[in-house]
């Protein structure tokens, strides 16, 4: 087969000038071609990156624990959605960051660009701003609202969303509480900076957040089998909040 002979410099011209949606299909062309787009630190994925996203977001440390160039791209694909979040908020230019306006009397949250409905997710996020009164990270479904009037745990507010408020280390879902989160006497609150990773598993229906590495306990069990997307809800104005997702959690 004459493609399976084609030399790496070639191979890099052609792929760097395809679709992305295109190189999946080429991966399955011959082994060569596999083995060559396997690599995610090549030329190719390099090259797309670069035209993809954002300087400042290759030159920030926004994706310091993504580290090949095919899951930066990865990790843009699943960022913010622009046109899912409430009217008082925008994606800034890197892609990844939130900003909330200065809007009284009103929660305003995002969705990330894709939801999912199967296999195991991970993500990180992290507030680069103040926290206000409710600060809420966790999943919502596509029905589930991303802006109301008052001061609200909108991620956790109905029955399509769950959420932890990093503020008083509060479980909510349909508008409930369900605990405190991590289940510690005196769980130390969280700082501003600080990431934390949320795994979804969608096999066994939880949801889990990790904090400095350490694995804090399942939060939610018994999640739907429905499209399930990344979300967020603030009330401080001029906050920030990043999302930067990681692919499937490191145990696998």
């Amino acid at each position: 087969m004459a493609a399976a002979r084609l030399p790496h410099r070639v191979l890099e011209v052609l792929f760097s000038f395809l679709d992305i949606s295109d190189l999946r299909s080429c991966s399955l062309v011959c082994k060569n071609w596999y083995r060559f787009l396997n690599d995610e630190n090549n030329d190719v994925w390099r090259l797309h990156c670069v035209r993809k996203l954002a300087e400042e977001a290759l030159k920030s440390d926004v994706l310091t624990n993504v580290p090949t160039y095919k899951a930066k791209l990865r990790a843009f694909y699943h960022a913010w959605n622009p046109n899912d979040c409430s009217k008082n908020v925008y994606i800034k230019s890197n892609g990844f960051t939130l900003h909330r306006n200065p809007v009284a009397q009103t929660t305003d949250g995002a969705r990330a660009k894709i939801g999912f409905k199967t296999g195991r997710h991970c993500w990180e996020v992290w507030w680069e701003g103040p926290l206000g009164t409710v600060a809420m990270i966790g999943l919502k479904s596509r029905d589930s609202p991303v802006q109301c009037q008052g001061y609200f745990p909108l991620v956790g507010g109905d029955s399509n969303s769950w959420g932890w408020n990093l503020v008083d280390n509060h479980l909510i879902h349909n508008g409930d509480s369900h605990g405190n989160y991590p289940p510690l006497n005196n769980a130390p609150k969280y700082q501003v900076g600080e990431r934390i990773r949320v795994i979804l598993d969608c096999e066994d229906n939880t949801l889990a957040f990790e904090k400095n590495y350490e694995f804090l306990g399942v939060a939610f069990r018994g999640l739907p089998n429905t499209q399930l997307y990344p979300a967020v809800s603030a009330v401080y104005g001029n906050t920030e909040v990043s999302m930067v997702y990681l692919g499937p959690p490191l145990d696998g």
